[in-house]
């Protein structure tokens, strides 16, 4: 007779756990790419956090900007985690300052721990500073000390060094309106916290009143 009684309320548990652990995992995963988003910089582009890009997310520059190191015609994710800091108009290397190097040939870091565990000239690898000289200052963050002669763009730390003769003149709009705009510096902390580890406390509460519930008819 217990049994026949307690059917109904597993039947209940059945579908109701799985959808409160879901919408747990959902709710920790927001949470997370929203630490994570403000702890990146991404210059003139936008943080979006999504577990199947490299880092577990990417910037997705606004008009006029490209990523450092990155060529605009490639749809692959792999180096979208770059900074949108390179204006997208006319940049004169050669006489006014050395073009930038190639593109990376490593593969792209796809966690965290690859800037936590390496120094610091391995974590700028992946950023373009210019005439300048990269330094770590932060998981995901870097600066760019600029060479006499050189400022960094928008006056912004973490831009590339440049010369005022490296820039073409239609760069001139796309720099007015960036000074118009916020610069993007994504201030912000974050816990650590593995988005998968923790249960949101009103959920579980609910857990486990269904779990006593069941219990009960079982008696």
């Amino acid at each position: 007779m217990a049994y026949s009684k307690a059917l109904p309320v597993v039947a209940m548990l059945l579908v109701v756990l799985p959808m409160v652990a879901m919408a747990d995992l959902d709710g920790n995963l927001t949470a997370f790419y929203e630490r994570l988003c403000a702890e990146v910089d991404c210059g003139k582009g936008t943080c979006v956090g999504n577990m199947s890009y490299p880092l577990n997310y990417k910037c997705e520059c606004q008009s006029g900007w490209k990523q450092a190191l990155y060529d605009d015609d490639d749809d692959d994710d792999e180096n979208k985690f770059l900074p949108c800091v390179i204006p997208n108009c006319t940049l004169n290397y050669g006489t006014c300052q050395p073009a930038p190097p190639p593109v990376p040939q490593k593969e792209a870091p796809h966690n965290s721990s690859f800037f936590d565990r390496n120094h610091h000239n391995k974590t700028c690898y992946w950023m373009y500073c210019g005439e300048g000289q990269c330094t770590k200052n932060g998981t995901y963050r870097h600066t760019c000390t600029c060479n006499p002669g050189f400022t960094n763009l928008l006056n912004i730390s973490y831009y590339p060094c440049y010369s005022t003769c490296t820039l073409g003149s239609d760069c001139d709009a796309i720099i007015k309106v960036a000074n118009s705009t916020s610069a993007g510096t994504g201030n912000g902390t974050t816990t650590g916290e593995n988005p998968a580890s923790t249960i949101l406390p009103a959920k579980f509460q609910w857990m486990i009143i269904l779990l006593v519930s069941m219990l009960m008819a079982l008696k």
